[in-house]
Order: C-alpha cells, then structure tokens, then sequence
C-alpha cells in the first residue's frame, strides 16, 4: 500500500525537517481534495491528477494506482465509471497504513 522505500529516499532527500512540512502540506492540500472528490464532475480529471502525483510523491503507491486509472477513464470522458468510493476507501486505509509509521522518518537523524 505504501511504497516506504519511496518515503525513506524522500526523508533523506529533504531531511526530517523538510520532510514534516511535506508530510504536513500532502495532508492539507489531499484533505482539501479528497473530501471534495467526486462533488465537481468537470474537475474529476484533473483532481485525480493532482491526487495522483501527490500519492506517488510521498509513497502512497496503491492510491496513486487508483487515481491514475480514475484519470484515465475521466478522460476518456468516462467519469461515471469512476469508483469514487474505491478510490476514498484506498485513500483512508493508505492514511492509517502511513500514519501508524510516519514517525519513525519523523525522527530520523
């Protein structure tokens, strides 16, 4: 679910300071859209394109996968076969999965 080889490469590029406001902007800027995802049809494009690069940014490897298929259908023009849900319940479970180890890259020297 998480790719924590991307995370520690990410750690380490930016350090443990950096990576907190990383970490602190990702969880910001993807709340915002999350909880709007599915509610503006004429942007389910490009929100699952910003979800998506974000995802694969700090390691959150299966919600990136989702996304990028949900990009893809929308511009095929099919949106409505979207799993707005799937793509929600991947979110939260990547979140908790990230959440429970985040503070070991927090810490790290």
């Amino acid at each position: 679910m998480i790719d924590w080889d991307r995370v520690a490469e990410l750690q380490s590029e930016i350090g443990s300071d950096g990576f907190g406001e990383v970490v602190e902007l990702f969880m910001d800027e993807v709340e915002g859209v999350v909880m709007k995802l599915g509610t503006r049809p004429d942007r389910l494009e490009e929100d699952l394109h910003f979800l998506k690069g974000s995802a694969w940014n700090l390691g959150f490897r299966a919600f990136g996968v989702m996304c990028q298929e949900g990009e893809r259908l929308a511009a095929m023009g099919r949106s409505g076969d979207v799993d707005i849900q799937a793509v929600l319940d991947v979110y939260s479970a990547s979140k908790k999965d990230f959440m429970a180890r985040v503070n070991e890259f927090l810490s790290a020297a």
